[in-house]
């Protein structure tokens, strides 16, 4: 499935099970779940709260933020497969070990 894909697919989903909302409501499903994701992380490096599942936990988290940020973007109008292979095509072009400046010159 493409990012595309699940943006056109999360639409009606999301109509039918909270109707018309402001689009800040995805982009704060994705500050929750970034949270849970850091949580996660931080319990499991700490090694404490050891008999909840901080893997399975994490990439529960890593889903949802997906999915929020397709929502939220569905809710901008915005085409986030577009967005990712754009901004991957600049991210990539970095060299942050030849120029530590800033990634691209001198």
């Amino acid at each position: 499935m493409t990012l595309r894909e699940l943006q056109l697919e999360l639409e009606p989903w999301q109509l039918h099970n909270f109707g018309h909302r402001p689009s800040w409501h995805p982009l704060m499903g994705v500050v929750e779940e970034v949270g849970e994701l850091a949580h996660s992380h931080l319990k499991s490096e700490q090694g404490i709260r050891t008999s909840e599942a901080h893997t399975s936990k994490a990439m529960d988290a890593i889903g949802d933020i997906v999915i929020y940020l397709a929502d939220y973007c569905q809710a901008k109008g915005w085409d986030f497969d577009r967005i990712v292979e754009e901004t991957w095509r600049e991210v990539k072009k970095r060299d942050w070990k030849k120029y530590p400046e800033n990634g691209l010159t001198s």
